[in-house]
């Protein structure tokens, strides 16, 4: 058994999908009708087009909620790896991505990095 994909929401699927592709480099890899207003879309890395699908849900209110909640006590959604978190986090702010913990080592021996996805949540930017 293995992950096949996992879910965040966004405010708006559109932003989402740009920001997700454009500015983090991940690509699309379904984009298809799902329900009222909404869409399955799912990026990938680029790098294992066939690994693990985000999924990009578009929030309702219990949804909005949730984000709020995380946000504020801090806490991201999810984690990206990176081999250089220090590299990633500068070409990010040069296409205007905003930090909220700039690069750390963490007690556990990784470094990590928080930023703002722009579609209502925290992402934590990982190196081990």
């Amino acid at each position: 058994m293995r992950i096949g994909l996992t879910s965040i929401f966004v405010d708006d699927q559109d932003h989402a999908q740009q920001f997700y592709t454009e500015v983090l480099g991940l690509q699309v890899k379904d984009n298809a009708p799902y329900g009222p207003g909404e869409r399955w879309l799912t990026v990938v890395s680029p790098e294992d087009p066939d690994g693990v699908e985000l999924v990009l849900h578009l929030a309702d209110e219990p949804a909005r909620a949730f984000q709020h909640a995380n946000r504020d006590i801090g806490r991201p959604v999810i984690s990206l790896r990176t081999d250089d978190c220090q590299r990633d986090a500068e070409r990010l702010k040069a296409k205007g991505v905003v930090f909220v913990k700039e690069p750390g080592r963490m007690d556990y021996g990784g470094m990590d990095a928080v930023f703002d996805d722009t579609c209502g949540n925290l992402v934590d930017l990982h190196q081990d």
